[in-house]
């Protein structure tokens, strides 16, 4: 089982090494944005993209039979190119962007670092001049501090910061290190749980647990392994049963999992090796999902990776769960497994859940969703935003109120485009971490209501769940479309909206149902799973 995890990441090895301007000659020689070398269709290069050096790295060191890139020199020569671009690339306070000019993006300049400090290191690189660029960019991180709270980018930062100390041997960023530690600490909650932007999101709490227990493997801490003991046994209740992870239930619908942490968590907390096992299991019958667009597919290729190398090859026997319903009271996520169902119900996403039986998905939901028009637009009313509905919560009925929101729908066109352009290059350049807050506000957080009731009503009897849905409103007529889907969410994140193969399930469409509705009349939808 364990090079399923070195399998699946280097078959994405051809797709980055597509990606990467490989011509020696070229003055992009080294950078990873195809859009930007090749296609010439952006006016700069996603300093995200040099992460891409990692997994190339890695693969140049994974010794698997079925590796055609192990010690290959050239692949040794083209690493050491992209971590030249990166320098090359960056601002001149070693700061990088990623979606928009001057934007000094503190999560692009944390993960492309993390990748060419390990990339340095591991290929045994000696070059003065890199070495300044590193110390450049940590410095910049160590003083920054983005808008919005996303915990995996203050771990990763850290870790950035504790690998270049060791390598130039130095204490410069000790106090750094220090403070967003304990900021990682005061964003974790009681329950076990990382902050990320409106809450908890099981797939980026791995990317911490993974940051954090490689700070851990470098300098162990009382305080560092009980934050750990606890991520770990949140995460460990998100594996589902058909061996999937996360998904549109979750604070930032991701499908996310990174497993390298598990690995290093497992040499002392063996119960950790166990939520790797089950993803295994999973991976082997194909539920991944598939991050392998050009801007995010290193990520996991790099953690599959490093989860192999260090993968614990004694392992406990893995045993069955126990039927239990997890009430993460502040995450307002429900957990329910009796009779061989599972249950995963967002209590802050109006009721989106997911429902397996016998170790299969039976059924992915994420809410009404209405297209409404509003004189000459068309907007979309949903029912899955982050919100303080009214919840009930007994032992076989669970009961749901509250209205649909406004989904985010906002696209770029020319002349935002360009607005956007001259607010960069002029007054935007000097408060970066405004524009992206304001865009954050626009694309991410916050919800708007839209002039519709619902009840969602969950009612276990009879060996099934019973769900009914009610929708209420005092004007049907603008209503053009209705329906419930598997996998929708309409807020912006880098790393959702990813294919997995339980979302091949049908639209469940209400349309006709609602045109026969007359104004203060209930749409009513009953439903046994």
């Amino acid at each position: 089982m364990k090079d399923l995890f070195a399998r699946e990441a280097l078959a994405q090895i051809p797709k980055i090494l597509t990606l990467l301007d490989r011509n020696p000659h070229s003055p992009t020689y080294g950078c990873f944005d195809r859009n930007f070398w090749h296609y010439k269709i952006i006016d700069f290069p996603s300093g995200m993209s040099q992460e891409f050096v990692l997994p190339l790295a890695l693969a140049y060191s994974t010794d698997l039979s079925s590796n055609p890139f192990y010690r290959q020199p050239v692949l040794k020569q083209w690493v050491e190119a992209g971590i030249h671009y990166a320098a090359k690339s960056a601002h001149p306070d070693g700061s990088c962007d990623d979606y928009f000019p001057f934007e000094r993006a503190g999560g692009a300049a944390a993960f492309s670092l993390l990748a060419c400090v390990e990339s340095y290191l591991r290929l045994g690189l000696n070059n003065p001049t890199l070495l300044e660029f590193f110390a450049k960019r940590a410095d910049w991180l160590a003083h920054h501090q983005e808008s919005g709270r996303l915990t995996n980018h203050q771990a990763l930062i850290v870790l950035c910061l504790e690998l270049l100390s060791r390598l130039l041997q130095t204490n410069r960023w000790d106090r750094a290190k220090a403070q967003r530690l304990e900021q990682v600490f005061a964003w974790q909650n009681q329950e076990g749980w990382f902050q990320e932007y409106e809450g908890c999101d099981p797939g980026y709490q791995t990317l911490t647990i993974s940051c954090l227990a490689r700070l851990h493997q470098l300098n162990p801490t009382p305080q560092l392994k009980e934050s750990l003991i606890g991520a770990v046994a949140l995460a460990a209740h998100f594996v589902h049963s058909d061996g999937s992870f996360g998904g549109e239930y979750t604070s930032r619908n991701t499908y996310n999992f990174f497993p390298h942490g598990f690995e290093l968590v497992g040499h002392w907390l063996p119960e950790a090796l166990a939520i790797n096992d089950r993803f295994l299991q999973g991976l082997a019958n194909g539920k991944a999902p598939c991050y392998a667009d050009d801007h995010i597919i290193g990520h996991h290729t790099w953690n599959y990776l490093l989860a192999w190398h260090d993968f614990v090859e004694h392992r406990p026997p893995l045993a069955e769960r126990p039927e239990q319903r997890i009430w993460l009271k502040q995450a307002r996520v429900l957990i329910d497994r009796r009779q061989g169902t599972e249950l995963y119900l967002a209590l802050n996403k109006g009721g989106v859940f997911k429902l397996f039986r016998s170790g299969e998905l039976i059924a992915s939901d994420t809410q009404f969703s209405l297209q409404v028009r509003q004189g000459r637009k068309v907007r979309n009313a949903v029912g899955h935003l982050v919100s303080g509905y009214t919840v009930d919560v007994g032992e076989d009925e669970i009961l749901i109120r509250g209205q649909l929101g406004w989904a985010k729908q906002k696209q770029m066109t020319p002349l935002n485009l360009m607005i956007l352009r001259v607010v960069m290059l002029t007054i935007g350049r000097f408060y970066p971490n405004l524009v992206r807050s304001l865009l954050q506000k626009v694309l991410i957080v916050g919800k708007s209501d839209a002039p519709f009731q619902f009840m969602r009503r969950l009612h276990w009897q009879d060996d099934h769940w019973n769900i009914t849905d009610e929708l209420r409103t005092n004007d049907w007529s603008n209503v053009i479309s209705a329906g419930i889907g598997g996998d929708q969410t309409s807020i912006y994140v880098v790393m959702s909206r990813t294919f997995q193969s339980g979302q091949l399930q049908e639209w469940l469409d209400l349309t006709e149902q609602v045109k026969r509705l007359q104004a203060g009349e209930t749409l009513k939808l009953e439903r046994s799973l």
